[in-house]
């Protein structure tokens, strides 16, 4: 049987971050749901109820960017907003007749995938797709929260991308060096980068994370200066910025998420600024996050030490000591109690769920049997 596909698209697609593995996936797609021609493309920018996507056109030689909806099937086939595509997944699309748009219809397994809980509901967005690297951007002096920090380097492990905390507006700062030390004291072995968007100084440090083809996200509160920070690695203002307030916090600018390619051939996903951030099935994440925590934690008398009163708690020892901070030991207790109240409460929603479909179930049994002894 002969499969009704696109010309070979890699040429193309490879600067967006294209290779084998994906070229796989998608054939497997093809394969087992044969019908419309389709095409890979990369969602290369979000807005509500509609998709911007890059795919390869004229024999696979150039790169269209084009509006894209859901197919139906997609739509109604996705079990939760998760599954649905966002900014960095790569798709198959039908692509888009003359005055219309293309229609995704399959959503490609994802590499790495940035997720927090959803605010107001006990649901996973996905932030950013596909990525390499989670660039953290808090700026100086006062959005360099280490508690906040913590939380964000606890999903990016959990991605499987690595994350670099980057701290902006160097500028604005009178002891840089002290923020940066504490810094990386809150994130242990993970880079940590000061830079002024606005100078330009420090900029060049990031050259050694955006290599050509590698997929990044900036990810950060807003005003924190991301938008500028994406303008300067690309050399022109192709994102609008606004001028700091009057109390020194940055305004916010960013409305929708959307991935540029740079001069050097990385791919960069600018993100609007996250007012609050909830973790969202990070366990292993959280563990690599306080790697220090958990390596002194394995030396308590008691495996199941809650690092509170307990004889022979390693971690009290070293907060006595100064080895670990009291203040960290403490933010990394809440986290694991906010994962484990998240973890019952989706346990709540899944048995209230099955509950309502065993109802439904035996309801269309009691009509069954009531129409068949009737006739």
């Amino acid at each position: 049987m002969s499969l009704d596909i696109t010309p070979d698209p890699s040429d193309a697609l490879r600067p967006l971050g294209w290779d084998a593995s994906f070229r796989s996936s998608f054939d497997e797609i093809v394969a087992r749901t044969p019908g419309a021609s389709r095409a890979p493309a990369r969602v290369v920018a979000q807005h509500r109820g509609r998709w911007i996507v890059a795919r390869a056109e004229g024999g696979g030689a150039a790169l269209r960017e084009e509006g894209a909806v859901l197919a139906g099937r997609l739509r109604h086939a996705a079990a939760t907003a998760e599954a649905l595509p966002t900014v960095g997944d790569w798709v198959a699309v039908v692509p888009a007749s003359p005055g219309g748009d293309a229609v995704v219809t399959d959503v490609l397994p994802r590499r790495t995938a940035f997720v927090r809980k959803a605010a107001y509901e006990v649901a996973a967005q996905v932030v950013a797709a596909n990525v390499d690297v989670v660039l953290i951007v808090a700026a100086l002096p006062a959005d360099a929260n280490a508690r906040r920090i913590e939380r964000y380097l606890a999903l990016a492990w959990e991605s499987g991308a690595t994350p670099v905390v980057v701290l902006t507006k160097v500028d604005l700062s009178d002891d840089r060096d002290r923020a940066v030390a504490a810094m990386r004291a809150s994130a242990p072995g993970v880079d940590v980068v000061a830079l002024s968007a606005l100078t330009g100084e420090g900029v060049s440090a990031l050259d050694g994370y955006l290599h050509a083809g590698r997929t990044a996200v900036l990810l950060g509160s807003s005003g924190v200066g991301k938008s500028t920070l994406v303008n300067r690695l690309l050399g022109q203002e192709r994102l609008r910025t606004s001028a700091v307030r009057e109390d020194g916090k940055g305004r916010h600018t960013t409305t929708h998420r959307e991935l540029v390619r740079l001069a050097s051939g990385a791919l960069l996903i600018d993100t609007p600024g996250m007012r609050e951030l909830q973790l969202w099935d990070a366990d292993s994440g959280l563990d690599t996050a306080f790697l220090d925590v958990e390596s002194v934690a394995r030396g308590c008398r008691f495996r199941d030490c809650r690092h509170q009163a307990e004889p022979g708690c390693a971690v009290r020892v070293a907060i006595a000591a100064g080895r670990l901070d009291g203040e960290r030991v403490n933010h990394w207790h809440k986290l694991q109690r906010e994962l484990a109240h998240l973890a019952m409460r989706q346990d709540e929603l899944a048995a209230a769920a099955e509950r309502s479909r065993s109802k439904v179930i035996e309801r269309a049994v009691r009509v069954h049997l009531r129409r068949k002894y009737r006739s």
